[in-house]
């Protein structure tokens, strides 16, 4: 099992900064590629970007490229989210996921541990 803890949320005005954290316990953090993913009032959850076990490589979504950078901290057991330029349609809840397979980037499916979520919200 692997616990996730998100924090770092919270209410912003566009054009705005925040830094989102996600906190493991449980097996070793190493052993899984990190995503955040997130999920507006009213619409599925989409994926924003992933990193893999190393830190090595990233994934975005096109929406969020050049303005989120996702990182990890493996003697931390914490994974990031930087998110800069923050715009209205970004409001939504941020949830960050681990997952164990090989497949790169992982498939929604492929997540075998989620976080219980953390609001951010934007301001126009």
């Amino acid at each position: 099992q692997v616990q996730l803890v998100e924090s770092g949320g919270g209410l912003v005005q566009a054009g705005g900064s925040l830094t989102l954290s996600c906190a493991a316990s449980g097996r070793t953090f190493s052993y899984y590629a990190m995503g955040w993913f997130r999920q507006a009032p009213g619409k599925e959850r989409e994926f924003a970007a992933a990193v893999t076990k190393s830190g090595a490589n990233t994934v975005y979504a096109d929406s969020v490229k050049g303005r989120f950078t996702i990182s990890r901290d493996n003697a931390k057991n914490t994974a990031y989210l930087q998110m800069n330029t923050l715009k209205p349609e970004d409001t939504a809840i941020y949830y960050c996921a681990a997952a164990y397979g090989s497949d790169w980037p992982p498939s929604l499916q492929n997540y075998d541990y989620w976080g219980q979520g953390t609001q951010v919200t934007v301001s126009s």
